[in-house]
């Protein structure tokens, strides 16, 4: 999923522009039969006092679609991009960008909350049912608090309006993930490890969200780094950075792009410093209508290493 090859995909398809609309993924057969947990809230990850700063302690509200715990991050600006020896070409230049107030998820979206939408036949299952290592993943009681995967950037986008809210822009989620300061990682400058992330194939699977509190960002948001790839709204740009608005960036138009590529950001399980870092951008394709429907390409990829996390306005 590294970047080099889209260059090449630009040369191809200059005179090419795409509209991707936020489709669901296709019905699977493979639906998990409905278990006690999916007509109630899951578990409620209750952000505790000693990882959020006493500026947003206050600011916290409980969804009551879904239980998830979300924080409020104030208006305000930050440097945007790559400020370390690692920033690659799409990270530069580092900019100084305004965000409006916005809420976000303190945790990745668990198995438990999206199975709500599913078994309110608003959702989709995921693409698939299983994680990397685990065959009984999504349904499973065991993994209602584990980040919910297989899902495709329409999937996400659906839930998210299910919830009442939306994804994060590419901005937002930096914002959220790095604060005020000029930070390399959600924690500080601290290398990831084995206390504040799950990563580098530590575990070698997806983990409980929330459970690192040692990798909090300034905010309180938790697994900004590790854990599962998050999808977020913007199209994927190599050189944005270098034009984007000052104010609430909201990523390329798709008139400005040339291929159906939607940013993720954070890192995975198996991921390394590299890309656990606040800067790192990422991309992987996201719907395309021009496909058939019965092409994945329509709906766009999926991946056991990568999930979500939603946002709202003030």
């Amino acid at each position: 999923m590294k970047k080099v090859y889209l260059l090449l995909l630009i040369l191809l398809s200059a005179c090419q522009t795409t509209t991707p609309t936020a489709e669901a993924s296709p019905t699977t057969t493979n639906i998990p039969p409905a278990t006690e947990t999916a007509t109630t809230l899951p578990t409620q990850i209750v952000p505790s006092p000693t990882v959020i700063p006493s500026p947003t302690l206050e600011a916290i509200k409980i969804s009551a679609k879904d239980g998830m715990t979300q924080l409020f991050i104030p208006a305000g600006k930050f440097t945007m991009g790559g400020l370390d020896v690692q920033r690659e070409n799409d990270e530069l230049p580092a900019h100084e960008v305004y965000i409006n107030a916005f809420w976000v998820d303190q945790v990745e979206v668990t198995n438990g909350m999206y199975n709500l939408c599913v078994q309110s036949g608003e959702c989709n299952p995921p693409v698939e049912i299983r994680s990397d290592n685990r065959n009984e993943y999504f349904g499973n009681p065991e993994f209602q608090d584990y980040p919910v995967v297989y899902i495709t950037w329409g999937d996400a986008n659906q839930y998210c309006t299910w919830a009442g809210r939306r994804l994060p822009s590419e901005a937002e989620w930096e914002r959220a993930a790095r604060g005020d300061d000029k930070r390399n990682y959600p924690w500080g400058d601290e290398l990831p490890n084995e206390y504040n992330s799950n990563s580098q194939n530590f575990i070698g699977d997806t983990s409980r969200v929330g459970s690192y509190t040692e990798g909090a960002s300034p905010f309180g948001a938790l697994d900004m780094a590790g854990n599962v790839w998050e999808w977020v709204a913007d199209f994927y740009r190599m050189d944005y950075y270098a034009k984007s608005p000052a104010e609430n960036p909201p990523g390329p138009l798709s008139t400005e792009v040339f291929t159906v590529m939607r940013v993720i950001r954070g890192g995975s399980f198996q991921d390394d410093g590299l890309d656990l870092r606040v800067s790192n951008r990422n991309f992987i394709e996201g719907p395309n209508p021009k496909e058939p429907m019965n092409n994945s390409k329509f709906y766009g990829k999926s991946s056991a290493k990568i999930g979500f996390r939603c946002a709202a306005d003030e």
